[in-house]
């Protein structure tokens, strides 16, 4: 086998399906973590008449939290039960975000699905 038959097989082309969904994913999680910080300060202030600023970004501490611990096992787990169940943990984990969001009763709900995120972006 040639040197530039193991480049194609490495390419982008030869992986195009992988590439697109991983595109998409990369996408749609960023798009969600800056509106995310975009919108949920003033959801904080207008909805559950939270001004200090400390409490607001008590969902991105905790998102960091999270994340950054979920990054420090996350290599065990993978060796463990494999990547791939460890992947579609991370993507199951931010399913019900949206909806507690929007239902959430009260500032703390908004912190837990952030904490979701985390442990997307940790596993994920």
């Amino acid at each position: 086998m040639s040197s530039s038959q193991n480049i194609l097989e490495l390419g982008i082309r030869a992986n195009l399906g992988q590439f697109v969904v991983q595109t998409f994913l990369v996408f749609f999680v960023g798009m969600t973590i800056g509106l995310e910080r975009k919108v949920v300060p003033v959801l904080a202030e207008e909805d559950f008449a939270i001004a200090s600023s400390s409490v607001i970004l008590s969902f991105v501490v905790s998102f960091g939290f999270v994340k950054a611990l979920l990054n420090l096992i996350d290599g065990r787990l993978s060796e463990s039960w494999g990547r791939k169940p460890i992947l579609i943990a991370g993507w199951l984990a931010t399913v019900p975000i949206p909806l507690i969001i929007i239902f959430a009763p009260n500032w703390w709900w908004i912190v837990g699905a952030n904490l979701l995120m985390g442990v997307n972006r940790g596993l994920a």
